[in-house]
């Protein structure tokens, strides 16, 4: 059954060494059959979370403020799957990606209990750092999100030991997009 994807990248760089990952990701989810819908967060006129507790009126604009976070609602409320893509920042998201999902909550507010809508959930991360050390703040976050969200943890292709963006493309390509690619076309 073809789900409905949506693809976070919360990369500043259009080229990079996560929007290479998405790119596999999403080519992998399209040969499989899903819709796929992403948004590169960099480009895009998002303003942080005013923690406001306003939202939630407006099925169609959840959020008071008004801004690209409208193209984001209605393709997050139709998924089956979000895609977190974030390069590692000081061993967490990008502020573009953690920017866009704080406003993710003006959907949780249509919810009289605040309940946020369940989801699959997948994680695409590239970092310099290759270490189970390096890694490991940044997934003990994303696990305690997804769980905390009462979402599914459905797979992850993670990409270290790049520093440049476009080096993950070097030589014959990294394996994580080649991870990334078969987790897309796993999805079910």
């Amino acid at each position: 059954m073809s789900k409905n994807i949506v693809i976070l990248n919360g990369s500043p760089h259009k080229n990079g060494n996560t929007a290479a990952l998405c790119d596999a990701f999403a080519e992998g989810a399209k040969a499989a059959g899903h819709n796929v819908a992403r948004f590169d967060l960099q480009g895009m006129n998002i303003h942080g979370c005013l923690g406001c507790v306003k939202g939630g009126k407006d099925p169609k604009s959840p959020c008071v403020q008004k801004d690209d976070m409208a193209l984001i609602y209605p393709a997050y409320q139709a998924a089956d799957i979000v895609v977190l893509a974030s390069p590692m920042y000081y061993w967490g998201f990008s502020s573009q990606l953690k920017a866009a999902f704080d406003r993710l909550f003006a959907v949780a507010e249509l919810d009289a209990e605040y309940r946020n809508p369940i989801k699959d959930c997948v994680l695409l991360m590239a970092a310099e750092g290759d270490s189970a050390d390096n890694w490991k703040p940044v997934l003990d976050y994303y696990h305690a999100l997804v769980s905390q969200l009462g979402w599914h943890d459905v797979g992850s292709a993670l990409a270290g030991g790049l520093f440049l963006s476009g080096d993950i493309r070097k030589g014959d390509g990294h394996p994580a997009l080649k991870q990334a690619r078969d987790l897309g076309v796993s999805l079910r």
